[in-house]
């Protein structure tokens, strides 16, 4: 009956913009942005990709920096395609964050889209291999979208997989400019995925060679198109919820079934050397969040560790403090003074290298801070809890051991982290086969591929014997971090102070 007593409002769609670009709030595209030539295609339609990809083309655009729009190829069944036709694929994007406590709100009408071809009309793909205009190739695809599959081909209508359909694509871009030097393609994945375009290039080779192709297209495959590795970040929760979806409506003054909502940060780093690259990818002079640089480890690493390590880090001491969302976590200034020391003090100083300076570090780590802090994302900490034990074996040891290596100990914080993480898999009952922990009176499901491991552990050995008993395992973290001289006692004394007083009376101790 709700929706029945919805109000109606225009839609958003080219032809009301004239109509509704007297609203104030609003930041709206001018009519001649619609007759810009299509330059990209982008394998993917989902929040993310919109809510940065599309979001920098279209800024770019409005700057009159790139002066070219994205066909979008929706390869899944998720979300329905007939909905860009409709709003002649424009969506407004809600961006909100906060600096220095002030709200900092922007609301944008993205008009990067020209179209969205369904992958099933996979003729209509091939056809933009023809188009002159159209030189760059993105991919947001999910991590398991670079995989190769060996039953795939390009005589498939669509292929299955992402590498035998880009495949496709570029077979069709050779037939078509009779392997020209200049119908070489710019090609950059954006999946969470270490030389993701290296990995990539090496699948459509595997691939190209089992089809039997000619040398000379494998030629021009290697020799003319450019594969750039590329790491992206931007926290995009997607569709507004149906009360804020209603609120916003009525703020805007327009429908809009295709609204995101995003963060304000943003980061695109694009590996290449190019000047060709550089030049065609011109939407980069219209956002510093957008590096084009010759190596993007420095990127990855910053990423890995301050954001992702302390996310892993953090998310057993902040749910077994009583904190349910990360947001609710950052309000408390004693956890907000912990999230500091732990990332602009002891992560940023462990990972000094040749390429990344403490100021870098700390930099980096300021942003993060500032996205923890953003009221308008929550992010709930049990479900950041989930898989930890292999999440803090990538993102946390190599801290632990870069620190041990630069300073000859490991630092409070670190050591607080996995306190409270062998405290977050105790597990008080089992239930066929799933371990539960309880936690300020309530029961959680401990979500672990070693949860067996851990309860094992529990079950025989206590205090610092089950302390070292865990570090000293391999098999968790692929190192006996009891080699660590110091690490396991200072890691039993936050365990029990955290287990006898809680988060709040072990943090007051840090640097003891």
């Amino acid at each position: 009956m709700k929706s029945q007593n919805k109000k109606k409002y225009m839609k958003l769609s080219r032809n009301n913009l004239a109509h509704l670009s007297a609203l104030s709030g609003v930041e709206f595209p001018a009519q001649k942005l619609f007759s810009l030539p299509e330059k990209v295609l982008q394998f993917g339609a989902g929040v993310f990709v919109r809510g940065l990809i599309d979001y920098y083309i279209d800024k770019a655009n409005k700057d009159g920096n790139f002066n070219g729009r994205a066909v979008l190829v929706k390869s899944t069944d998720a979300g329905d395609i007939n909905l860009f036709g409709s709003q002649d694929n424009l969506f407004t994007q809600v961006l909100k964050s906060t600096d220095n406590g002030l709200s900092v709100e922007k609301n944008i009408v993205n008009s990067a889209i020209s179209r969205v071809i369904d992958a099933n009309n996979w003729t209509q793909v091939l056809a933009c291999a023809a188009n002159p205009q159209i030189g760059i190739i993105i991919s947001n695809t999910t991590e398991i979208g670079i995989v190769l599959d060996e039953t795939d081909s390009i005589k498939l209508n669509p292929p299955l997989s992402y590498p035998a359909k880009l495949l496709s694509f570029l077979y069709a871009r050779y037939i078509a400019f009779n392997g020209s030097a200049e119908s070489g393609m710019i090609i950059i994945p954006t999946e969470l995925i270490p030389d993701n375009a290296t990995k990539l290039k090496a699948i459509v080779n595997t691939l190209a060679i089992k089809e039997q192709l000619a040398h000379d297209f494998i030629d021009w495959l290697n020799g003319k198109n450019e594969f750039c590795n590329s790491l992206v970040d931007r926290i995009v929760p997607g569709k507004l919820s149906p009360k804020e979806q209603q609120e916003k409506e009525a703020e805007l003054g327009y429908e809009d079934e295709l609204m995101i909502m995003s963060e304000t940060f943003g980061l695109w780093a694009i590996e290449s050397s190019s000047e060709k690259v550089k030049k065609a990818l011109s939407f980069s002079l219209s956002d510093k969040g957008i590096h084009i640089v010759p190596n993007i480890d420095k990127f990855r690493e910053l990423k890995l560790r301050l954001l992702n390590g302390s996310h892993n880090l953090s998310c057993a001491v902040g749910f077994l403090a009583g904190f349910k969302t990360v947001k609710e976590a950052m309000a408390n200034p004693v956890f907000d003074g912990y999230m500091q020391q732990l990332i602009n003090t002891e992560i940023a100083a462990a990972i000094v290298s040749p390429i990344i300076t403490l100021d870098d570090a700390r930099t980096f780590g300021t942003e993060v801070l500032k996205r923890y802090r953003n009221p308008y994302i929550a992010f709930d900490w049990l479900s950041i809890c989930v898989q930890d034990t292999a999440k803090l074996k990538i993102r946390a040891v190599p801290i632990v051991l870069q620190h041990f290596e630069k300073y000859g100990y490991v630092p409070d914080a670190v050591c607080l982290g996995f306190a409270a993480y062998i405290l977050f898999m105790q597990p008080n009952i089992e239930i066929q086969g799933d371990y539960y922990g309880i936690s300020n009176g309530e029961k959680y499901h401990i979500i672990d591929d070693f949860a067996e491991l851990l309860a094992n552990k529990w079950a025989v050995s206590k205090e610092l014997e089950l302390v070292q008993s865990v570090l000293a395992d391999v098999a968790l973290w692929g190192v006996d971090l009891n080699q660590l001289s110091g690490f396991s006692v200072r890691v039993n004394y936050f365990f029990k102070l955290m287990d006898e007083r809680g988060f709040f009376g072990a943090v007051g101790l840090l640097n003891s």
